[in-house]
């Protein structure tokens, strides 16, 4: 009867020693797995080189970053001008090709020029909030215009419904 007595007792503190043991080995482990941030999402339409080459620019108001063409990184960690506008430019003299009309980014956050007419393409550049861009032409589908920078000779595609229009004086 006593050794009965004792397996039962040392079968009991074995099952609790390894219940103790199975949930410190667990819990240990979620406590690691949630002290290692998440690795950084790459999308689709993202291009990790191009995006570490591409400078920044703050929109006044909106407190978004766009991608601005002719805009510097400045490494001056004290700066807090804000980026002049290529939308302040004069318009050019010389007449736009046939087909095409002046317009302006609609889009709050800017848009993402691009070399083909399609997600898949790389970025070339960026184009900000209200920014003058003249609008030479559509893709087939209709669901992307190549645009230029009005006061600049870049050109790109960008998506379509987020330009509109603007009236000549």
């Amino acid at each position: 009867m006593l050794s009965s007595v004792t397996k039962f007792l040392l079968g009991f503190f074995l099952a609790i020693a390894v219940l103790v043991g199975g949930g410190v080995a667990i819990a240990l482990y979620f406590v690691n797995r949630t002290g290692i941030p998440p690795a950084k999402p790459v999308f689709s339409n993202d291009s990790p080189s191009v995006k570490a080459q591409a400078p920044k620019a703050t929109e006044p108001g909106g407190g978004k970053s766009s991608l601005k063409p002719g805009n510097q990184a400045q490494s001056s960690p004290t700066s807090t001008s804000t980026p002049t506008e290529s939308s302040k430019a004069t318009p050019s003299p010389k007449p736009l090709p046939s087909g095409a009309y002046r317009g302006r980014v609609s889009w709050a956050e800017g848009l993402s020029l691009r070399s083909q007419p399609n997600q898949e393409a790389e970025k070339i550049g960026g184009v900000g909030f209200n920014q003058k861009i003249i609008i030479l032409s559509e893709s087939e589908d209709k669901s992307w215009q190549k645009i230029r920078l009005e006061g600049s000779e870049q050109e790109g595609w960008v998506k379509a419904g987020n330009t509109e229009k603007v009236n000549q004086q």
